[in-house]
């Protein structure tokens, strides 16, 4: 049997059923209102958590640093869903529901619970001072935000040749003939007197021209390589924190509280 002492040693620890296999974390433990013992506890089952199941706790123990029940996984994990009032409290009809699943004995339990003696009512009124004080402890979820650090994409450096025109003016030299004459001097009378007197003749002059000539070469002009710089940015993110609130409820019914 589970004690209130042992509570805080339940409370956001690991269930696991008689075979060793976990079910989840205990997530509740809700109280019988006659003997003030805990009797039920909600697991949070499911991928990530993302549901509760009840279970009794009346027959289980603590192991170490988890709760053992003895009930197989897949039994607690199909519990049948039951609601909370808003003072944590099981109705009386749905604790009838968890008691049938289960397989519980609803008047054999209801009368254990008011009968004198171990675990009845006469006993819990009259039972000796507990260590601590009856406060209930209100909890709260706290958002933990952090980053994780992922594949965002890919670059790829890649080199191809494109064909494009240039243009460049340079200067070219090309000759030109260009007749000259001299009158007949005494410098050059022997000269102009060598030939017959009466005579065809003719001279005869190559000319010569620059034409442009292109020719490519490749040199090198650039390393270029790949690198990375980290950016810091801001960015706001919106998540859903659940907080207990504790309200006194005073009703007849039979039921459960939350702790």
């Amino acid at each position: 049997m589970i004690t209130r002492e042992q509570i805080p040693a339940v409370l956001d620890h690991p269930v696991y059923d008689a075979d060793g296999n976990k079910i989840g974390e205990a997530r509740h433990v809700f109280l019988d209102d006659t003997t003030g013992q805990p009797e039920w506890a909600s697991v949070k089952t499911g991928l990530f958590g993302t549901s509760e199941s009840f279970v009794p706790i009346h027959d289980a123990t603590v192991v170490e640093d988890h709760l053992k029940v003895p009930y197989p996984k897949e039994k607690v994990k199909d519990a049948p869903n039951v609601d909370v009032d808003t003072g944590g409290h099981l109705s009386e009809q749905e604790e009838h529901r968890l008691y049938e699943y289960y397989g519980i004995d609803w008047d054999a339990a209801w009368q254990q619970a008011n009968q004198p003696g171990e675990g009845g009512r006469a006993q819990a009124d009259t039972a000796q001072p507990r260590t601590g004080d009856d406060a209930m402890t209100r909890s709260e979820e706290q958002m933990h935000v952090g980053t994780e650090r992922r594949e965002a994409g890919r670059v790829r450096l890649r080199k191809y040749v494109v064909t494009e025109e240039q243009q460049q003016t340079i200067p070219v030299r090309h000759e030109e003939v260009r007749v000259e004459r001299e009158p007949i001097t005494d410098a050059n009378v022997d000269a102009a007197l060598s030939g017959p007197d009466i005579s065809e003749d003719e001279h005869e002059v190559t000319l010569h021209e620059e034409k442009p000539v292109v020719e490519t070469k490749a040199e090198p002009k650039e390393r270029v390589r790949l690198t990375t710089d980290e950016v810091t940015e801001e960015e706001t993110v919106t998540g859903e924190v659940r907080k207990e609130r504790i309200e006194a409820d005073e009703t007849e019914e039979r039921g459960k509280r939350r702790r």
